[in-house]
């Protein structure tokens, strides 16, 4: 029997940081953000993966978005994307250790920097409009997926990639679908269930007296994808960067409680760091 996610001593450990140790020493995440009135959603991915530890974290927007972001951000850095071509040519710098995309990218843009992004064979997180992107042609993305990527798929999203795994128990969707598209899945749900192509799986567990329902409010799910971002960023392994950011997700939703809106999460997250004794 699967024992459910919680956190140990090495977990906690792993989300330290040295005092000898500088920014660049944490990695450097990039988000990828959509057009205006679009970057929300982006924004609330970037701030969770510069909560969690990632050393420096940088919103690619659109040109005519940059205004928008701009007048809402203080450290995290801005840099233009037009196109697929210049996000190869930000990827030719080995200094970027993560990449988040689909949250509020839209789908247009998710066609055009998805296959980019995976070309680099980085640490990937693709979310949203990432996913729904491909929808019609599941395939097109399996194809550049790699063992460095993770997809975080909620039960419709999921449905709409793997079909013929939709009705499957949670369990068996996840590693199913891992295995297909050979990279990490996160199928989000009551029960989040993570799995490796390896078919190695666990899940976290969110029932009775650990229920988050507060979680159940839009853009908490980019929160979740930033998180996993910002640990990959920090060199954490896909898997274990999944396993832990659904873990701070939940605590932090748990700590707060009813009212939860997805702008407190990340401001959340230096508490629930201190509460687990994070050094």
């Amino acid at each position: 029997m699967t024992t459910p996610l919680d956190f140990d001593s090495q977990r906690i450990q792993s989300l330290g940081k040295r005092s000898d140790q500088h920014k660049y020493d944490h990695g450097h995440a990039l988000v990828l953000s959509g057009g205006p009135g679009r970057g929300g959603a982006a924004r609330l991915a970037a701030r969770a993966a510069l909560r969690v530890g990632a050393g420096l974290v940088t919103i690619c927007s659109p040109q005519s978005a940059m205004a928008e972001n701009a007048a809402q951000l203080s450290s995290i850095m801005l840099s233009p994307l037009p196109d697929s071509y210049t996000l190869r040519g930000i990827l030719s710098d080995d200094r970027v250790s993560a990449v988040c995309l689909g949250p509020g990218l839209g789908v247009p843009r998710a066609l055009d920097m998805v296959p980019a992004a995976l070309y680099s064979k980085r640490a990937t997180v693709l979310d949203a409009d990432a996913l729904t992107a491909f929808e019609q042609e599941p395939e097109m993305l399996f194809n550049h997926l790699h063992p460095q990527a993770i997809i975080t798929p909620h039960r419709g999203e999921f449905g709409r990639l793997f079909p013929d795994l939709a009705q499957a128990d949670s369990q068996a969707a996840a590693t199913q679908a891992a295995a297909r598209a050979g990279c990490t899945v996160l199928l989000k749900g009551e029960d989040t269930w993570i799995a490796e192509p390896d078919g190695r799986s666990t899940y976290l567990s969110c029932r009775g007296a650990r229920a988050v329902p507060w979680l159940a409010t839009a853009g908490s799910g980019d929160v979740l994808a930033g998180l996993i971002a910002g640990l990959m960023a920090r060199g954490h392994a896909g898997f274990d960067a999944a396993c832990t950011a659904a873990l701070l997700h939940a605590q932090a939703a748990r700590s707060f409680g009813p009212g939860l809106i997805s702008e407190d999460l990340p401001d959340l997250i230096p508490q629930v760091l201190r509460d687990l004794g994070v050094a």
